[in-house]
């Protein structure tokens, strides 16, 4: 028996939309599985209508808000949702990527479906993941067969032949970030200077325009970073801010190396010391890069 599925569905309009997924989440009702469905609101409109009656049985969410960090989606929907239902399979519908992710977002939402089969990989949990072939760019398609073991369009279903090992294909875009605009503030820090960062992050966001409880997010997301820092990465770092459209972005560079691919995507067991900082940094940002390398670590995070 399988215990983990994953799959990718490619789908062209609201027929395919529905003839991929409805049947799915029925299966999975008929065998009493507990079903998650979480896609961007318009498809989560015509599954439900689809469903009728039968949609009060399922859970449903917005994936452009639940997921708009992809780096927030193993812990804080699939992991959650799966953790919640112990004893019986899962099953997930996924959309982690639609037509208006953006350049930014794109290398974490690969990097959470190739990372989705190490998290899952001995758990009995069946996720499908719809691409929209309609919209989205052709290299993403391809992406997703190296992200997927098994592709399915209409009636056909075949093992991808470009299929590959998930920290590698993750490590594919693990790619240097661009430099902070000329703009930005950058300043230096260590053990002494955390509460100077904490304030500077707090007076900036401010001015920027976000709420309040988008600059306490912010603040607590950054000190986790600068903490970490201090612990892990020699005692110093930089922390670097500007403003980016709506978003106020933090970047705090350090010279550690990320040595775990799944740093932030999973929740630490309860016998386990640490390692929850950067899963809040997920759970509580709007975007989080990572680029790490033998020169060190950058991570980016982006709030508004």
């Amino acid at each position: 028996m399988i215990d983990f599925v994953h799959e990718a569905l490619l789908y062209r309009d609201a027929e395919q939309f529905i003839g991929g997924t409805a049947p799915f989440v029925l299966d999975g009702l008929s065998a009493g599985d507990p079903v998650l469905v979480a896609v961007p609101q318009r498809n989560v409109d015509l599954l439900k209508a689809e469903l009728g009656g039968d949609a009060d049985r399922v859970e449903f969410l917005n994936m452009t808000e639940a997921g708009r960090n992809p780096g927030r989606i193993i812990p804080g929907v699939l992991t959650q949702f799966a953790n919640a239902h112990p004893t019986r399979r899962a099953r997930i519908i996924g959309e982690p990527i639609w037509h208006g992710r953006s350049v930014a977002e794109y290398p974490a939402c690969v990097q959470h479906e190739a990372l989705i089969n190490t998290a899952f990989e001995r758990r009995r949990t069946s996720i499908l993941c719809p691409y929209d072939t309609s919209a989205l760019d052709p290299r993403w398609l391809d992406d997703a067969a190296r992200t997927h073991p098994v592709m399915v369009e209409e009636q056909r279903r075949w093992p991808s032949p470009v299929y590959g090992d998930p920290i590698g294909t993750a490590e594919l875009f693990n790619q240097p970030l661009p430099a902070p605009p000329a703009s930005a503030l950058t300043r230096p820090f260590d053990l002494h200077t955390l509460v100077a960062m904490r304030k500077l992050v707090s007076h900036y966001a401010g001015r920027a325009g976000l709420t309040d409880d988008q600059v306490e997010d912010l603040v607590l997301a950054v000190n986790e970073l600068t903490t970490n820092t201090i612990l892990h990465a020699n005692g110093s770092g930089t922390l670097s801010i500007w403003q980016e459209g709506p978003s106020v972005v933090c970047q705090v560079t350090d010279r550690g190396t990320v040595t775990n691919p799944m740093m932030g995507r999973i929740q630490p067991g309860p016998n386990t010391k640490g390692g929850y900082g950067v899963v809040m940094v997920n759970l509580l940002c709007d975007l989080v890069r990572i680029h790490s390398g033998e020169h060190g670590t950058t991570i980016r995070v982006y709030v508004g």
